[in-house]
């Protein structure tokens, strides 16, 4: 009977665990001389630097024979080039994946199989992200050779969660901007001055709050997205403007510490982001801001970030220009997921 893993090591890969904050990797019986002889090999201090390790030991592709194999090399070459928090997502998604369908032969999955798994889970939202992981394992399988084809790409068809439709209105966000701060600094003008910048550049709330003064030069805002599912990855240049440059200025104005190298910072003058990627303290802050807005003004239907970056693309003046500002690789997720005014059509008569 195998043991039962240790909460710590829950979503890691088979045979990891972590121990006196590392990770390291439980080698095999008779497969020490591959790992420098250790029975317990240390791979690296952070999952990114524990997964290159891993991944530049690997075996050869010929090894991998199961759904659980395939979904480690997954882990290992595919999940540390994508943002932070989706790392942990896939990882949570991977988990459960491996606890379902591990131990099944790569040739027996088939599209009846994805059925029946999405079939047995309550949370049907969350099997469908599964779902989307596995798919793409299996892409990856084909590109390194593993399989010949996709075993059920094209002949599942799942029905999706339907995107947002929230639109906030420029009223709603007059009362919030409106919200008075007992201090001349702090959370409540920090969050005033990020609404500002939101609206006018919709920049993602990672590639926001990683700003940094030398972000901020003579021909404008420079930023790199992150690494999110339907984004370029191109460097972009938002050019000044009057308004840009006054929000710009009041985030500065509303920092606590002066002499920090972010235009939004805690009060220790640090990222609000976390080596996990986790902004924990802002959320908190926003929290409390919404909370406010709900009691103190007449907005009575909650917004998140998400929904302010749709109303930067549903005001944009064309689905180009849109698109250009969320960074996206295909106009068709701009349309369907942020452009959320209704279309004004012209009667016939």
């Amino acid at each position: 009977m195998s043991r039962a893993r240790n909460p710590e090591n829950k979503g890691l890969p088979a045979r990891w665990c972590q121990r006196h904050g590392a990770y390291f990797y439980r080698v095999p019986p008779g497969l020490e001389a591959m790992w420098d002889g250790k029975q317990m090999f240390r791979l690296g201090s952070s999952l990114p630097e524990a997964y290159k390790v891993w991944s530049d030991r690997l075996a050869d592709t010929d090894k991998t024979k199961t759904v659980a194999d395939l979904l480690d090399r997954y882990s290992l070459q595919v999940v540390p080039t994508k943002a932070k928090t989706t790392q942990q997502s896939n990882q949570v998604c991977i988990a459960r994946l491996r606890s379902v369908l591990g131990t099944a032969p790569l040739s027996a999955i088939r599209p009846q199989t994805v059925y029946q798994y999405i079939d047995k889970r309550k949370a049907k939202v969350s099997a469908h992200r599964e779902i989307e992981i596995l798919s793409h394992a299996f892409t990856k399988a084909v590109e390194w050779g593993i399989i010949d084809r996709h075993p059920f790409k094209g002949e599942v068809r799942l029905t999706g969660e339907k995107p947002r439709t929230r639109y906030v209105e420029d009223w709603e966000i007059v009362e919030c901007l409106a919200l008075e701060s007992k201090r001349s600094r702090g959370s409540v003008l920090a969050i005033q001055a990020y609404i500002r910048i939101k609206l006018i550049t919709g920049l993602r709330r990672g590639d926001l709050l990683r700003l940094t003064m030398s972000n901020l030069k003579d021909d404008g805002i420079h930023v790199t997205p992150g690494k999110t599912a339907g984004s370029t990855g191109k460097s972009i240049i938002l050019t000044w403007t009057d308004e840009l440059r006054a929000a710009v200025e009041m985030a500065k104005a509303a920092r606590p510490v002066r002499i920090a190298p972010w235009l939004f910072c805690n009060r220790d003058g640090e990222c609000y982001f976390n080596d996990d990627g986790r902004a924990g303290g802002w959320d908190t802050m926003w929290r409390n801001f919404m909370g406010r807005v709900l009691k103190e003004t007449e907005v009575k239907q909650r917004f998140n970030e998400h929904d302010l970056r749709a109303k930067c693309a549903s005001d944009a003046d064309s689905l180009e220009h849109a698109q250009a500002l969320m960074a996206h690789a295909d106009s068709r997720l701009t349309e369907r997921v942020y452009r959320r005014k209704p279309q004004v059509v012209q009667p016939l008569r």
